[in-house]
């Protein structure tokens, strides 16, 4: 069983420089007094804000700053493009119509990027 995870949570990407906190902009079910999350809670800037400077060169802007740079390797600002949700989410609690967000559930990012939960605010709310 995993963890709910709820507003606030901390996050990180395996090519950011810094972890991020989850925003819920939809707070209709509350756990421990947070708004909880569910797996469509995955839009940018909205919901995922940038994890400071991005070091993927599958990221135009950081592909463009190392070529600048004769190949090494140039940290740029992220700007994080999300195209699907959250995976896999809990296969039998629902929020908001969709699958709640657990402790161990993964977020791809376009430029190669995998966003995992760090500390998922909630100690005692398991779901599977």
């Amino acid at each position: 069983m995993g963890q709910l995870v709820c507003m606030g949570a901390m996050m990180k990407c395996s090519f950011g420089a810094g972890p991020s906190s989850l925003l819920v902009l939809e707070p209709t079910v509350l756990s421990e007094s947070l708004p909880s999350a569910n797996i469509m809670d995955n839009k940018p800037f909205a919901n995922i804000p940038p994890f400071i400077m991005c070091s993927s060169v599958a990221n135009p802007t950081v592909a463009a700053a190392t070529a600048a740079a004769l190949g090494v390797l140039t940290p740029m600002p992220c700007m994080p493009v999300i195209p699907g949700p959250w995976v896999p989410g809990s296969p039998t609690v629902l929020l908001r119509e969709a699958p709640a967000l657990n402790n161990s559930s993964k977020l791809m990012c376009a430029y190669a990027g995998v966003i995992s939960i760090v500390m998922p605010q909630t100690t005692m709310e398991m779901v599977p």
